[in-house]
């Protein structure tokens, strides 16, 4: 019987074999007579493998295809496509957010970031500061910049991470005015360098007469925002101290309102106390470099560093404040962490948060926090000290523009200091009338942030908003609506803070908050009024002077009239006509 059913089996798949055999011979023969219709493909040359034995040579639009069908991806395998993202690399993709748009742009944006470092050193040091700017074309659209300061120079173990680390620097936590606050701009520089032409910054530093100055190559990581060296050692150089730094990139010279030449020109006259000497690549009519002479040899005001106002911190930045302290009662830790809090407004802000002042600020809860910072707001607190913030004065600012522009009449303005967001700051305006600008232009507008140029992005700062809403024609300007005046003007505006509100990290616009903005027009309409003063007195004069020699043309026909009709001599004609000029003066005040 098994046997028997041995032989069944076997004959069955016997047929299923002829079967399978059958259809496969059918399959073949319609292939080829397929291939028949088919034009002929041309033969594989000999020891060449085909992609398909490869297995790896795949066409784009296959590859597409084969991941197009691929299945989804798993929690996990998109787990290990995840990692970290270095500060650099993101701004060495995002160039734009720092100022390298274009060649021409980048160039301004080292310039600018090299003269703002070295600015900050010599003042902070309280050396009177004297800056060398050189460019150099090295060849077509590739320019070589050196800013060179006699500053007090760098400590050998920190150059690398100021040139080669991006976020890095000592302003950042700092409430004081300076020009710099993220310290990312000259290791930017020096990054953008890097990317465009694959040179290291040089940097060369003495920190003192008995010290050896030292030189550096170095370029940044952007995989890690770590700097890595490629050369040190020390050379001879003849400054006692200072720094030189040398970054070659890619960039375009040109001239205009946004070139490096006007960028060093009103860097100048914000800085007066500064001598700037700038070597352009080609030599202009001033000669092969030009020195902008200092006006003053008196530093700015020595800035102190505040703690931030209770009205300027968040809940968030509350809570952490509270984490981070030393203090080892809440009471004290609003007094000691906190500006112009006292032991009594320390204490009256715990009453109202119901929260007890001996309570340790580690333990405060996120409710209790929420709590705190409800009745810092409801609490009368004095503003902030305007101690860290210097401006630059209205008689300098005064004096800036009249080495600026040659104008009929200067006025400025300082304002007193107030607060946005806890953080003080004031405005400065400056305007200049007359002279030889054109009444059919647009009014010059220089912006100025802790006495920085500010060259782009003009039509997004807080400071254009301001001019172009305030009421022009109320000061005998033509003012077309929602744009600049129109007139023979030149405004200068500043506005100084211990941290400035940027609308990016390329530092070109500040943002418009109310606050900044009410004050730049309170100042910008004082100026005005001043400026219209002067304006109706001119024209007062000039009506006089007009009305004047109109009446002295017609004296002497007037002294004939009287002469025939009363027949007096000559002798008393001329008396007479005498006598009408001299009530004619005095009677106009001429």
């Amino acid at each position: 019987m098994a046997g028997a059913r041995r032989g069944k089996k076997s004959a069955a798949k016997k047929k299923q074999k002829q079967k399978q055999a059958g259809r496969r011979k059918q399959a073949g023969s319609k292939s080829k007579a397929a291939r028949r219709k088919q034009p002929a493909r041309p033969k594989k040359t000999a020891g060449r493998k085909s992609a398909k034995r490869r297995g790896r040579s795949r066409t784009p639009a296959t590859a597409r295809r084969s991941a197009a069908n691929a299945p989804p991806s798993s929690a996990a395998e998109m787990a290990t496509k995840q990692r970290d993202i270095s500060v650099s690399e993101f701004f060495a993709k995002n160039r734009h957010l720092l100022g390298f748009d274009n060649p021409s742009k980048a160039l301004l944006t080292t310039v600018k970031e090299g003269v703002d470092n070295a600015l900050d050193a010599c003042e902070e040091a309280g050396i009177v500061p004297d800056i060398r700017v050189e460019i150099t074309e090295v060849s077509d659209a590739r320019y070589r910049v050196a800013i060179e300061d006699n500053g007090p120079g760098i400590v050998r173990s920190q150059v690398p991470k100021i040139f080669g680390r991006l976020l890095y620097g000592s302003k950042f936590h700092r409430l004081r005015q300076s020009r710099g606050q993220q310290g990312i701009g000259i290791s930017a520089a020096g990054m953008y360098g890097l990317l465009t032409t694959g040179k290291p910054v040089e940097i060369r530093t003495r920190i003192g007469k008995r010290k050896d100055a030292h030189r550096f190559e170095l370029v940044i990581d952007t995989k890690t925002n770590r700097p890595q060296v490629k050369k040190d050692h020390v050379v001879q150089w003849e400054k006692d101290h200072g720094t030189r730094v040398e970054i070659e990139l890619e960039g375009n010279y040109r001239g205009g309102q946004h070139s490096v030449d006007s960028y060093v020109r009103q860097i100048s006259l914000a800085n007066p106390h500064a001598q700037i000497t700038y070597v352009p690549p080609v030599a202009e009519e001033h000669g092969a470099e030009h020195v902008f002479p200092r006006v003053t040899t008196e530093l700015p005001a020595r800035t102190a560093e505040i703690q931030p106002h209770p009205y300027g911190v968040e809940l968030g930045v509350l809570m952490q404040m509270f984490r981070d302290t030393r203090s080892r009662h809440l009471s004290a830790c609003l007094k000691s962490d906190f500006s112009r809090v006292s032991a009594r407004v320390a204490n009256q802000i715990c009453e109202r948060a119901g929260v007890s002042s001996k309570r340790r600020p580690s333990e405060v809860k996120r409710d209790e926090a929420d709590a705190i910072y409800r009745a810092i707001q409801a609490t009368k607190i004095m503003s902030p000290p305007t101690d860290c913030i210097a401006p630059i004065g209205e008689s300098l600012i005064r004096a800036a523009m009249k080495a600026e522009v040659a104008a009929d009449y200067y006025v400025s303005v300082t304002r007193r200091p107030t607060v946005y967001r806890g953080n003080p700051f004031l405005v400065e305006v400056g305007l200049a009338y007359g002279g030889n600008m054109k009444v059919e232009d647009s009014v010059t507008l220089y912006r100025y942030a802790n006495r920085v140029p500010l060259q782009y992005q003009q039509g997004a700062c807080a400071m254009t908003r301001a001019v172009s809403t305030t009421n022009w024609k109320s000061y005998l300007l033509q003012h077309p609506r929602g744009a600049l005046p129109l007139g023979p003007l030149l405004i200068m505006a500043h506005i100084a803070s211990v941290w400035v509100p940027f609308t990016s990290e390329s530092k070109e616009a500040v943002a418009h908050y109310p606050e900044i903005i009410k004050e730049f027009r309170f100042a910008l309409q004082e100026c005005g009024r001043q400026m219209t003063t002067f304006v109706r007195r001119r024209q007062r004069e000039a009506d006089e002077i007009k009305k004047a020699a109109y009446i002295e043309k017609y004296i002497p026909q007037v002294a004939i009239g009287i002469q025939e009709i009363l027949g007096l001599g000559e002798r008393e004609t001329a008396k007479l006509t005498s006598n009408l000029t001299d009530v004619l003066e005095r009677s106009r005040k001429l």
